[in-house]
C-alpha cells in the first residue's frame, strides 16, 4: 500500500511549509533515510528524508508552493501502485507522520522512527537509516561514534558532527558528478541555499570561466539571479510589513560614556563566567528589555479587530547571514542578566550564522533590535518584524562636540531609531519609551539593579 509524504511540522508555530527543492522525481526509487525535498519554514531550510522504500509515484506540489502543514505532498509505494490525482485532506495517517508532525527539534527528532533492520540485534551498531546512509556515503564507521539517541542509538546529527570540521554541503547531484569526475568537493564554492554546493557549481568548477581566472573576477556582464528561497521569503514578508503597518520613526541620541565605562568594568567578569566578551549589544537588549516591561504598549500584536498585548517580554536580534537575515529570539530577556543575555545571544548568532537554529528559536518574539553599529551608519528606518509593532534600530558609537553644562565637549554619541506601527501605537507613547531607553543608557547602572 502507498505510503503518504507529508509536510512536517517542525516547529510549535509552523503553519506552513515552503518547498525549495526536490531531490527525487516521479519514477525514482527511494531508500528509507533518502533526502526527499528541501523545506523552508521562518527562513529555516530543513532537508525531509524518506521513512518509507519504494518508488516515488506522485508530487502533488513542486518548488516554490507554500503548503499546510500535516498536507499529503506525495505518495511513496510500489511500482505501477495507483494513488489520487489530487492530494487528500491533511493530517496524520501513520505514527512516523504523527512524530514528524509534531517534532519540533528538527531532522534528528525525524530520524528516530526510522530503525533500521539490524538495529535490534545483538552486538551491531544501532543507527538511523539516515545515519546509516550518511556514513556510507562519507566513510564514517559507525562504532567510532557515540549515539545521543535511546540505548545509544545514533542519529544522523551524530555523524554530521563526526564529520562537522571537515562537511561539505552538497547536493546528491552535486556529490555524484564531483565523484564521476573526481573533483574535491572541499574546493567547491557553493552557490545554493547557505553555501550549499549544487551541480552547477561542480560543473562551473571542471570548466571555469574567463572571468573566474583572474586576480579580481568581476562581472562583465549583467547578472541575473533568481528570486528565491530565504531571499524570497524576506522580500515577501518586508513587503507585506512595509506596506500594510503604517510605520512612522523617531529617533535621539544617547551619550554612551556611563554605558561604555559600564562594559568596561564588567568585562573581565562576565568573559570569566561565560567565556564571551559583553558587548553593547547586551547592554541594549537588556536596557530595552526593562522598559518594554514599563511600556507594555510597546507589546501590542494586531490579530484581526483586536488588539492583543503579550505579556511575555522576547527580544529578537536580527542576524546577518549568507543571503539573507535571521532574527533569533532571547526569550524572558527582562529576567535575565547580562552575563545571560551575552552568552545566550552569542549562542544563537553563532547558530544562525551556521543555519543551525531550530524553528522555535526564530518564533515568538515581541519586539526587535537590528544593530547596525558595526558599521559606517548613524540613523536608518528599520521595518517591522511582524507580527510585531516595532523595531530599534542602532546606529555607531562615534564622538561628537555637544553641550554639557554650557561647555563644548566631545562625547561618545548613539543615535536609536525607533520604528512602530501607528495603527496599534500613538506618538507619545512610543516618544516617551525611546525617552525611557535613552535614559537608561544614559545612567545604566539601573541595569544591574
Amino acid at each position: 500500500m502507498a505510503k503518504e509524504v507529508i509536510m512536517p511540522k517542525l516547529g510549535m508555530t509552523m503553519e506552513t511549509g515552503t518547498i525549495i527543492r526536490w531531490f527525487k522525481e516521479e519514477g525514482e526509487p527511494v531508500q528509507a533515510g533518502d533526502v526527499l525535498l528541501e523545506v523552508m519554514t521562518d527562513k529555516i531550510n530543513i532537508e525531509v528524508e524518506s521513512y518509507e522504500t519504494g518508488i516515488l509515484l506522485k508530487r502533488y506540489y513542486e518548488a516554490d508552493a507554500v503548503v499546510p502543514v500535516n498536507h499529503v505532498i506525495a505518495y511513496i509505494g510500489a511500482e505501477g501502485e495507483s494513488v489520487p490525482d489530487q492530494p487528500p485532506e491533511a493530517g496524520p495517517t501513520n505514527q512516523a507522520d504523527e512524530a514528524a508532525s509534531s517534532s519540533s527539534s528538527g531532522e534528528q527528532r525525524m530520524d528516530e522512527p526510522s530503525v533500521a533492520a539490524g538495529d535490534s540485534d545483538a552486538g551491531k551498531v544501532r543507527a538511523t537509516p539516515a545515519a546509516r546512509r550518511l556514513a556510507r556515503e562519507r566513510g564514517v564507521p559507525l562504532d567510532q561514534i557515540r549515539g545521543s539517541g535511546e540505548r545509544g542509538r545514533i542519529h544522523r546529527a551524530d555523524v554530521e558532527a563526526y564529520l562537522e570540521q571537515h562537511a561539505v554541503k552538497a547536493t546528491p547531484l552535486a556529490r555524484k558528478t564531483a565523484e564521476a569526475e573526481g573533483i574535491d568537493l572541499r574546493k567547491v564554492t557553493g552557490t545554493g541555499v547557505h553555501g550549499k554546493i549544487t551541480k552547477e557549481d561542480v560543473e562551473a568548477y571542471r570548466t571555469p570561466t574567463a572571468a573566474s581566472t583572474t586576480t579580481d573576477a568581476v562581472p562583465t556582464a549583467e547578472t541575473v539571479k533568481k528570486l528565491e528561497g530565504m531571499r524570497k521569503i524576506i522580500a515577501q514578508r518586508m513587503a507585506e510589513s512595509a506596506f500594510t503597518a503604517p510605520h512612522v520613526t523617531l529617533s535621539t541620541e544617547v551619550d554612551m560614556t556611563r554605558s561604555i565605562e559600564l562594559r568596561q568594568s564588567l568585562l573581565p567578569l562576565v568573559e570569566k563566567q561565560t567565556g564571551y566578551r559583553l558587548s553593547y549589544t547586551e547592554v541594549i537588549i537588556k536596557a530595552v528589555a526593562l522598559c518594554l516591561r514599563r511600556h507594555p504598549q510597546m507589546r501590542a500584536q494586531l490579530e484581526g479587530e483586536y488588539i492583543r498585548y503579550v505579556p511575555d517580554i522576547h527580544v529578537g536580534l536580527a542576524v546577518a547571514v549568507d543571503h539573507g537575515l535571521l532574527v533569533p529570539v532571547i526569550r524572558h530577556a527582562d529576567q535575565k542578566g547580562l552575563a545571560a543575555l551575552t552568552q545566550e545571544s552569542k549562542t544563537l548568532a553563532a547558530m544562525a550564522r551556521e543555519n543551525k537554529l531550530k524553528p522555535d528559536q526564530i518564533s515568538g518574539g515581541t519586539f526587535t533590535i537590528s544593530n547596525l553599529g558595526m558599521y559606517a551608519v548613524d540613523v536608518f528606518t528599520p521595518i517591522i518584524n511582524q507580527p510585531e509593532s516595532a523595531i530599534l534600530g542602532v546606529g555607531r558609537i562615534v564622538e561628537k562636540a555637544v553641550g554639557v553644562n554650557g561647555q563644548i565637549v566631545l562625547r561618545p554619541m548613539m543615535t536609536l531609531s525607533l520604528s512602530f506601527d501607528h495603527r496599534l501605537i500613538d506618538g507619545a507613547p512610543a516618544a516617551a519609551f525611546l525617552t525611557d531607553l535613552k535614559r537608561m543608557l544614559e545612567n545604566p547602572y539601573e541595569l544591574l539593579i
